[in-house]
């Protein structure tokens, strides 16, 4: 396979989001959640530059910096949550948080 065939970067990028995608689904704690949606956004972003890459256009990296932002907002938000919820409760397990009273 020559090099520049994107074909190995995409299944590179299938199996980091189906790992992800897994994380997600199975785990119950949300801080491995969080860390299976990072990967998920991140094998995105692998895609995303082998096609800016394979078309030779610039608007891949433009995605990417967009998700790159998304996912650095998502973290800050969401690990603010995780915290709150870990000092109210000592306990973070996704079945037993079906309330968002204080």
């Amino acid at each position: 396979m020559p090099p520049d065939q994107p074909t190995g970067y995409l299944i590179v990028s299938a199996v980091l989001f189906t790992i992800g995608v897994v994380g997600v689904l199975v785990r119950r704690n949300p801080l491995i959640m969080f860390m299976s949606i990072e990967l998920m956004l991140n094998a995105v972003n692998l895609s995303f530059m082998t096609f800016a890459r394979y078309l030779d256009s610039v608007d891949g990296w433009i995605f990417v910096f967009l998700v790159l932002t998304v996912a650095a907002a998502e973290v800050v938000v969401g690990l603010a949550i995780i915290v709150s919820i870990f000092r109210a409760r000592r306990d973070i397990n996704i079945d037993e948080l079906d309330s968002m009273k204080g």
